[in-house]
């Protein structure tokens, strides 16, 4: 394992994608789900596929963004005994298998309230874990645990919504370290025939007046939605398509396949918008 961490990761990643001209791929796999063990073989899969971050959910029994596909999967999680510990440990144990790939903890407030802030960041920075998404922790309740992933090296990735004021724009944009993440539409998580017909208007909105990278997630469904994504933003979220995978037979085989779908369909799109940023850059200058 290399001294690189949290932030320094993160960025590393999204740099080696600009670099080649793509958006960065993060797919989502719910610890525990289906069982323990499956759950390390779908993130190892993901992983070999082309992920570049790795979006590791941690089961809540109330998981307020998400939509059924992932209900159900951390609902049997939870059944399963998995608990915040146990997710960690899994976590360490990919860590140790993938030692570059960065690993985002998405997770809900009170499990991490319970267990201490402090404490929770602290384990997450032994066994390996870059960054925490907390979708029901608003930037206006976060300065505990902003402060102690600054001690422990994470970032702490906040989320916005199409329907953002700017003045919500301006604070999330401000506190969010690692990336922004830009939920694709309003509601939970779950597939969509279609991107919304606003989401360029949205990442151009963000775009102009943030330099931090821009990941969009919530309801890309195909390959061909990836790519679209891709030629707005700097980084592609899956979550549920690929969930709803691992309810399959042969899963490991369908994840490994769909998530090269994915990388395909994003490298056939240049990633982000970085000739608007580099315009904006010489305009400020």
């Amino acid at each position: 394992m290399t001294d690189t961490k949290g932030i320094q990761r993160i960025a590393a990643a999204f740099e080696q994608a600009r670099t080649e001209e793509r958006a960065a791929l993060i797919p989502y796999v719910p610890l525990g789900y289906p069982t323990p063990e499956m759950s390390l073989k779908l993130a190892a899969a993901a992983i070999e596929s082309g992920a570049d971050l790795l979006e590791l959910g941690v089961p809540f029994s109330d998981p307020l963004a998400d939509g059924p596909v992932i209900q159900r999967a951390t609902h049997a999680a939870l059944q399963q005994g998995i608990t915040v510990v146990r997710c960690l440990e899994l976590a360490q144990t990919v860590r140790q298998s993938k030692p570059e790939i960065p690993l985002i903890f998405m997770g809900y407030y009170n499990p991490i309230l319970t267990y201490g802030e402090d404490a929770f960041c602290r384990a997450c920075d032994v066994v390996g874990v870059d960054g925490l998404i907390v979708p029901d922790l608003p930037p206006e309740e976060g300065r505990e645990l902003e402060a102690a992933c600054q001690v422990h090296g994470l970032a702490l990735i906040y989320l916005l919504a199409p329907t953002s004021t700017p003045q919500r724009v301006g604070l999330v944009t401000q506190h969010s370290q690692g990336f922004v993440y830009l939920v694709s539409v309003t509601g939970t998580t779950g597939p969509r025939d279609r991107l919304s017909p606003d989401l360029a208007a949205f990442v151009e909105r963000v775009r102009a007046v943030t330099d931090k990278p821009l990941a969009v997630g919530f309801g890309i469904t195909s390959p061909e939605q990836a790519g679209q994504v891709a030629g707005l933003a700097d980084g592609v979220i899956v979550g549920s398509a690929l969930v709803r995978l691992t309810e399959e037979v042969n899963a490991e085989s369908k994840v490994r396949s769909f998530v090269a779908g994915l990388r395909d369909a994003m490298t056939d799109q240049q990633g982000g918008l970085d000739s608007s940023r580099d315009e904006r850059s010489r305009k400020k200058t």
